[in-house]
């Protein structure tokens, strides 16, 4: 069985806590964010306390990986993690506005590499923590957009089959994107997606939200752009959208409370799944 919770909102979806609860609640489940980030501003405390170890990978990951039932690290379930900073009144070299990546931490084949900005890395950007913590002197510098699609092809691809393999070898699988992107990883059959947002969850049925996700990505108006959530769910309508009753900060912070305030959204979510499975075994 595999499992796909999204986002409706770009930030503070809630679709960790979701995410982690669902793990909490299905025996045997593990959980993946095939990409990630956090900030070192923002999320500066995360951001120190896996510098601090000479690693690098966010909160939400980690919250996945205790809630799973997994031997795996952080950096197996979430291949690619990248660092930002923010960075008023400047664009940065990717075409962000207000805020820069700095540094990528790329997992291939289980040992981690790391790419660095070198525009942001020649102006100053790079913290001093970061620089000293992790193991840049031989990591490729990405100074254009030309060359940082020619270290995507070498090193994020061969990245996102691999989590793209241990996805399709794991069951039950529970999948996390990022911010509102519609699908984190491509290739995988998944039975029943959640769309979390603030106060609700939409639950669809697997093959139909896939298909609507290939119908979007093949328009003319998105070409080879991410798609983001709420195109793909505007063509099609959900099985059901169930309420989610607001958490405390310490319920949250705890997988098995999330499972049992929301057990039955979570029991409605493994009913698609099995109607999705049930129709593929009658093909």
């Amino acid at each position: 069985m595999k499992l796909l919770v999204a986002g409706d909102a770009r930030v503070d979806a809630g679709k960790t806590t979701f995410a982690a609860g669902l793990l909490a609640a299905i025996d045997g489940a593990v959980g993946f964010k095939p990409r990630a980030g956090n900030d070192y501003w923002y999320d500066h405390d995360d951001a120190a306390a896996a510098l601090d170890s000479g690693r690098l990978y966010g909160k939400d990951v980690a919250t996945l990986a205790a809630a799973g039932d997994t031997e795996l690290r952080e950096e197996q379930l979430n291949p690619v993690h990248r660092l930002w900073r923010p960075t008023p009144d400047r664009t940065g070299m990717l075409g962000e506005a207000g805020r820069t990546f700095l540094v990528d931490r790329v997992t291939t084949a289980d040992e981690p590499s790391f790419v660095v900005n070198g525009v942001a890395e020649d102006a100053g950007l790079l913290p001093g923590l970061v620089a000293e913590s992790l193991p840049l002197d031989d990591a490729p510098r990405v100074d254009s957009v030309e060359r940082f699609n020619d270290v995507m092809a070498e090193r994020y691809l061969p990245a996102f089959e691999r989590v793209t393999d241990r996805i399709a070898e794991t069951t039950p699988a529970v999948v996390e994107s990022y911010a509102d992107i519609a699908l984190p990883v491509d290739g995988i059959a998944f039975d029943a997606v959640a769309v979390v947002g603030p106060t609700r969850v939409r639950l669809y049925d697997g093959a139909r939200y896939l298909k609507a996700y290939e119908v979007a990505s093949g328009s003319d108006r998105e070409g080879q752009l991410e798609e983001r959530v709420d195109r793909v769910v505007g063509m099609i309508e959900p099985v059901s959208t169930r309420t989610l009753q607001p958490l405390s900060s310490d319920e949250r912070g705890d997988p098995a409370c999330v499972a049992d305030a929301y057990a039955d959204v979570y029991e409605s979510l493994l009913d698609v799944a099995l109607s999705d499975l049930q129709a593929d075994r009658g093909r």
